[in-house]
Parts: C-alpha cells; sequence; structure tokens
C-alpha cells in the first residue's frame, strides 16, 4: 500500500551499514512511517538490518541487492540513501533512472553526509535529484539533535532577542577512528576525517549561528576559510600497522595517509551585516570514554554548551570485573570499565530520531525539508576550501570568484593518495 493510500511513508534504507542500523533504531519514535525495503551489497548485513527492523517493529522490509529493484517496489515511496561516498553518484543516478523512466513513484529522497567526495559530486547528485522534481533532505542529524536544538532556541529566544545576535560557534566531534576500511582510504573515503566528521561540526556551526526558522543559506555569507590537517596518530608506525592488520593492504597509513585530525575556521557575514565565526575540530585521534560532541555558541551576554558524554547515566565497573570490548554504553566505546558514561538511546541524543521525523512529515506533507541538498552542496563546497586552505598553507578567500572556479574541479591530495602530514 502506497503512503497515499495509507497515510503512512514507506522507506527503503539503501546501505546496510552503521548508519542504516542507526537509521533503523531511530524509526522507533517515528510514527508516520515504516522500513519497508533494506538494499545492499552484502546479504548477511541486509539480513540483519531487515531483522533488526522487525525486532523493532518499525517495518517488515524486504531485502534486495539491487537498488533499481528496491525503488520499484510499489512499498517504497522515499529513499534513504546511505551507502559509502565512492558510490553515492551512482547509487543516486540509479534511482534517479528508475523514476525517469517511469518505473518508480517517490515522494523524495535523503541522503546520508557529506553528499560528495567533492564539489563536482555534489553538485551532480543536486542536479541528478532536481532534475525528477524529488522532494530531498540533506541527512545531517547533529542539526536535529534535542540538545542541540533546544539551546540553540533558547539562546536565540532570550540572549540574542537582548542583546544582541551570537558572534562564535565552536563545534567538534572526536573519537578513535571508524569502524569499516573504506572510511580510512582516501580516495574512496574523498579524504580523512576533515570529509568524514567536518561535515557535522560545518553544518552545525551555521545552524547555531543562525536564527531559528531561518535558512542559513539567506542569514550567512562565506567570507574565508582557514584549516589545518594532520595525522598525529595513525601514521605511527605501530599503529599504521594496525590498520593493516585490522583491514587489509588496501589501508596504508605509511605510503598513503589520510588526516586523523583537522581544524578549520570559516568567517561569514551575517544578516546584521556583521562578522561572525565558526571554529571546528575533529579527530580521530581522540581517545576517551567514546564518541564526544561538542557544541558552543556565544554571544554579547549569554553561551549555550552541549557535551554528548555530559550524560544522565553512568556505571561504574571495578578493575574486578573484565569486560568484553563493545559500545553497549556508548559509540565508539573506549573501554570496559572505571566510570563509564552512558547514553540509553543513542539515536535520539544524536538526531537521528527528529531528522527522520522531519524528513517522514516534510515527505507526507509534499514540503521541502528545512535541511536539503542545497545545504550539503554548501557543506561540501566549505569542506574543500577547508583542505584547498590546509594544502596551500593560507586562508581561502571565499568572496574571490577565483576560488569558486578552482573548488569546482578540486580533488584534495589525500583524496588522491599523494598527501603526507607534516609536508
Amino acid at each position: 500500500m502506497t503512503a497515499q493510500a495509507s497515510g503512512r511513508l514507506g522507506v527503503g534504507i539503501v546501505g546496510s551499514g552503521f548508519i542504516a542500523d542507526f537509521h533503523t533504531r531511530a524509526f522507533r519514535g517515528v510514527r508516520d512511517a515504516d522500513v519497508t525495503a533494506v538494499c545492499g551489497r552484502t546479504e548477511e548485513r541486509v539480513r540483519r538490518i531487515c531483522d533488526l527492523a522487525r525486532e523493532l517493529r518499525v517495518g517488515d522490509p524486504t531485502a534486495y541487492a539491487d537498488v533499481r529493484d528496491m525503488v520499484r517496489d510499489p512499498a517504497v515511496d522515499a529513499v534513504w540513501v546511505t551507502t559509502p561516498n565512492h558510490v553515492r553518484v551512482e547509487t543516486v543516478r540509479a534511482i534517479v533512472e528508475e523514476v525517469a523512466a517511469g518505473r518508480a513513484s517517490l515522494r523524495g529522497i535523503a541522503i546520508e553526509k557529506p553528499l560528495g567526495r567533492t564539489v563536482a559530486e555534489a553538485e551532480e547528485v543536486l542536479r541528478l535529484v532536481e532534475s525528477v522534481g524529488l522532494l530531498h533532505g540533506y541527512l545531517e542529524n547533529q542539526v536535529f539533535a534535542p540538545g542541540v536544538t533546544r539551546a540553540h532556541e533558547l539562546a536565540w529566544k532570550r540572549g540574542a532577542a537582548a542583546s544582541g545576535t551570537p558572534y562564535l560557534a565552536r563545534c567538534a566531534e572526536e573519537h578513535s577512528g571508524p569502524h569499516n576500511g573504506w572510511f580510512w582510504q582516501g580516495d574512496k573515503q574523498g579524504g580523512g576525517v576533515l570529509n568524514d566528521m567536518m561535515c557535522h561540526s560545518v553544518e552545525a556551526g551555521r545552524f547555531l549561528l543562525t536564527p531559528p526558522g531561518v535558512s542559513a543559506d539567506d542569514w550567512l555569507t562565506p567570507v574565508s576559510v582557514d584549516a589545518t590537517i594532520a595525522s598525529l596518530k595513525w601514521s605511527r608506525p605501530s599503529y599504521a600497522d594496525e590498520l593493516a592488520r585490522r583491514y587489509g593492504a588496501e589501508v596504508d597509513y605509511r605510503s598513503r595517509p589520510s588526516e586523523d585530525y583537522a581544524r578549520a575556521t570559516i568567517v561569514y557575514r551575517n544578516g546584521d551585516g556583521d562578522e561572525v565565526v565558526a571554529e571546528g575540530t575533529t579527530s580521530w585521534s581522540y581517545v576517551g570514554a567514546g564518541l564526544r560532541l561538542t557544541f558552543e555558541l556565544l554571544g554579547p551576554e549569554y553561551a549555550m554548551s552541549v557535551n554528548s558524554l555530559d550524560t544522565e547515566a553512568k556505571v561504574f565497573l571495578s578493575r574486578e570485573i573484565a569486560g568484553r570490548p563493545g559500545e553497549d554504553l556508548v559509540e565508539k566505546q573506549n573501554a570496559e570499565g572505571g566510570l563509564m558514561p552512558v547514553l540509553p538511546d543513542e539515536a535520539g541524543a544524536y538526531g537521528y530520531t527528529e531528522e527522520n521525523r522531519h524528513m517522514v512529515t516534510r515527505f507526507l506533507d509534499g514540503a521541502a525539508p528545512a535541511e536539503s541538498l542545497a545545504d550539503g552542496l554548501q557543506v561540501t563546497r566549505l569542506l574543500m576550501a577547508a583542505y584547498l586552505s590546509a594544502q596551500e598553507g593560507r586562508r581561502v578567500d571565499l568572496a574571490d570568484p577565483a576560488t569558486a572556479e578552482k573548488l569546482a574541479g578540486f580533488v584534495p591530495d589525500v583524496a588522491q593518495g599523494t598527501w603526507r602530514s607534516g609536508r
């Protein structure tokens, strides 16, 4: 039964990895949708996501190996694309071709971050989707995280309304490294930690500096980017060898490293004509309790802050208890003992639940999501400007037309396998 007939949205998830798992869990908090299909290249992983959906009672999905077959399923009204970066464009192209040929009838498409490995790829994804008139959403979960959105709302409502607009946002995402080998490969992923996680921090910074209910593109004009990247931990011989043991010869951080640390400072001109700044820091070389997300917003007489590890629950395990390695307390967990933070609902805390609820509601209503693929394209431009800044060791002027021309065809050295930290 289609969404039009049932009043519910049938969602097909393309991809069967870590993020597909998060989205499936998040649908427990979405009332008007069901996971009706899962597509992936590994039968075992697809089956696992399907079983999880049935276990959580968020759908009874059909398993598919080919995305073209999946989108032809009349039970699929919208598609969530969570595939690896290096197959993102070909996945979207296949979906769009089925829609254009009339073999698939979709209400919308939502695509995981980052939108592309380069500006050219991100532009191609947006062009393809717009060519068939699909509603589109950019799956940037952090701007839907309840702690972030509520603190943002209060900072603007109570602080900015009384003393003026905020002028500085700081956002960081740090953990000890990705789960899957392709993330570590510059050519497949599009870079290292900057492309993988700075996309979160860049969009979170834009969100925090923008008034609630206003488009960041309408409120903020990018002025400049200054960035630094480095491989601080994983290029050290013992850790490079560990990656090779873990993922095989394709992940070679002795000769083809990607950055495991990145910092970027982005200057904007806001809607009032004031200069404002967003600072982003990301790392695969952070070793703590687990994934740490931090957000700050500063204004003339106010400030807000969020830290994902400041949890409402903690567990202490003494040295007498030897636990097996796992991630049952927090994502990217690095220990099984001591005083450990516990996130009871990671999908909710990180924003996946509200993100999916928003996308489903907008697609059912026939309305454009607040976070669209146009936002994803802007983020990609800023990420590539950060890579350019780091490579050339200079501040990149985003108001210069020559910069836009250069970024249009830019491929970072990290993605080409020619980058070396400290050179």
